[in-house]
């Protein structure tokens, strides 16, 4: 089991990262919420990691924080719910936002992220009701936990934030017109991708 990895972070993208760890790039799957709290490009980072084996693919899951890390692991014991659905379910919605809506049984805001269903968000409420308690650190409701977000870093040349940013939200899930609608929503100039796809994640999911 690797638990974490600590290393030169070589390659960060939107839901995407590659960690160099004494000469050795560790190529690690992330949700939003951990890609806004990356350093820039070549600077040190620590992961808490999740390794997953199946028969097909082995895949390495990361996350800024051990709690993030911790609910993922909860999340894809749900039935119906695998690695991607809950990296999607936490790129939309931070553990704080998640909690609430686990609270106050709120089905309308988890069926908005792309692929969760009715059925599986009425399932995730109810599962994950009772297992919450397991999760040391739990952020309370009243806004305990901290912030994930953090300042945006600045644009590569030559990359169009715009297009990046809509890109981004369609690689976790949203149909081309949401995410063109949700960009142009909250884009102003000067504006870094970054900080485009966590303002349009807010306006489509909001905090509650």
């Amino acid at each position: 089991m690797i638990g974490q990895i600590r290393g030169r972070l070589i390659e960060k993208q939107p839901g995407h990262v590659v960690v160099d760890c004494n000469g050795l790039g560790y190529e690690i799957d992330i949700p939003y919420t951990t890609f806004f709290n990356l350093p820039d490009a070549g600077q040190e980072t620590l992961l808490y990691t999740h390794f997953s084996v199946r028969e097909d693919a082995q895949s390495l899951f990361g996350f800024s924080a051990r709690l993030e890390r911790d609910l993922f692991r909860l999340l894809i014991k749900v039935n119906g719910v695998g690695p991607k659905l809950a990296l999607a379910i936490l790129s939309a919605l931070d553990t704080q936002q998640f909690v609430r809506c686990v609270d106050n049984r709120d089905v309308n805001a988890l069926v908005k992220v792309p692929g969760v269903g009715k059925k599986t968000a009425e399932r995730l409420l109810i599962e994950m009701g009772d297992r919450l308690g397991q999760l040391e650190g739990m952020p309370s409701i009243d806004g305990g936990a901290q912030s994930h977000v953090t300042t945006p870093g600045s644009v590569p040349p030559g990359h169009d934030p715009l297009d990046e940013a809509e890109a981004a939200l369609i690689a976790l899930g949203y149909k081309p017109q949401e995410a063109a609608k949700a960009v142009s929503r909250v884009a102003k100039d000067g504006m870094s991708s970054t900080e485009i796809i966590r303002l349009a994640l807010k306006s489509m999911i909001p905090a509650g």
